[in-house]
């Protein structure tokens, strides 16, 4: 199995001869934003930070780290026969960009009237609902691809000052590029959720990848895929528009490991 190098990118390889009962591999972003792949032995147990992490029949597992993931992690893996092994992994720190954007309509920045406050608080429900799903089906081992082809116009972690008023980070990946653009899953999943119009995000497609790992299409101007469908890398899903809360046609990709939000920058290379 093999996976993109990014910014931040590390391996960790571990062998029977290291005195270890099996083998434990891990590569990836090692950074806030960033995610892991390991593999260890198929029944091995695995905690990040003293919590499980599922560990796919095969050996596959995933550890992502946050915004503001603290500079150290503890990562624990229990053998079959009993002995186990503790590594501390470096999470590399970084500095994020301030982004400032006007002309947007004041009642999308700051919603006031209770049946819009009520629809918001729906559709959080309802992405937050797929979002803790931890399906046993190891579909992110396809690897990433990046859905739209476009100019990079907002990225992850930048603090958003949105018509002068500060607002939550960016927790994704804004590519601008003409409306009807095609929009491609970005890897092998199954989708989880299809909206016509949210408050925010618009015409919006969610993607499970298994392990709890989840990818988000937002803002697009048609939606090609239905509730329950499996698609593979590359399968036209939607295309580009700018539903919701926009000021142009572009593609939001976000990445979220259940309620981390993840930098998709680093699954296809920096300045990809």
């Amino acid at each position: 199995m093999k996976f993109l190098t990014a910014l931040f990118f590390g391996c960790l390889l571990l062998r029977a001869g290291d005195g270890l009962a099996g083998e434990l591999v891990l590569e990836g972003a090692f950074s806030q934003g960033g995610l892991v792949f390991g593999t260890t032995e198929p029944r091995a147990r695995v905690e990040l930070n003293g919590k499980p992490v599922r560990v796919s029949p095969d050996g596959l597992f995933l550890l992502g780290f946050g915004r503001e993931a603290d500079a150290r992690a503890e990562l624990r893996v229990a053998f079959a026969n009993g002995t186990e092994t503790l590594r501390r992994l470096d999470i590399a720190q970084r500095n994020y960009k301030i982004q400032r954007i006007d002309g947007l309509p004041p009642a999308k920045v700051t919603p006031k009237k209770p049946e819009v406050l009520e629809r918001i608080k729906r559709e959080r429900a309802l992405i937050g609902a797929v979002r803790r799903n931890d399906g046993n089906e190891a579909l992110f081992a396809s690897g990433f691809l990046r859905p739209v082809e476009g100019r990079i116009s907002g990225v992850y972690g930048s603090q958003r000052i949105l018509n002068g008023k500060p607002r939550s980070p960016h927790n994704g990946l804004d590519i601008a590029a003409p409306k009807g653009t095609p929009v491609k899953a970005a890897a092998d999943g199954t989708v989880v959720l299809v909206h016509p119009d949210m408050f925010y995000t618009g015409k919006t497609v969610i993607l499970d990848h298994g392990h709890g790992l989840t990818s988000v299409y937002i803002h697009m101007d048609q939606t090609l895929v239905e509730e329950g469908q499996t698609v593979v890398k590359g399968t036209p899903i939607g295309t580009v528009g700018m539903t919701g809360r926009a000021t142009g046609p572009h593609l939001h990709w976000g990445v979220t490991w259940f309620n981390t939000h993840l930098d998709p920058a680093l699954l296809i290379g920096k300045g990809q």
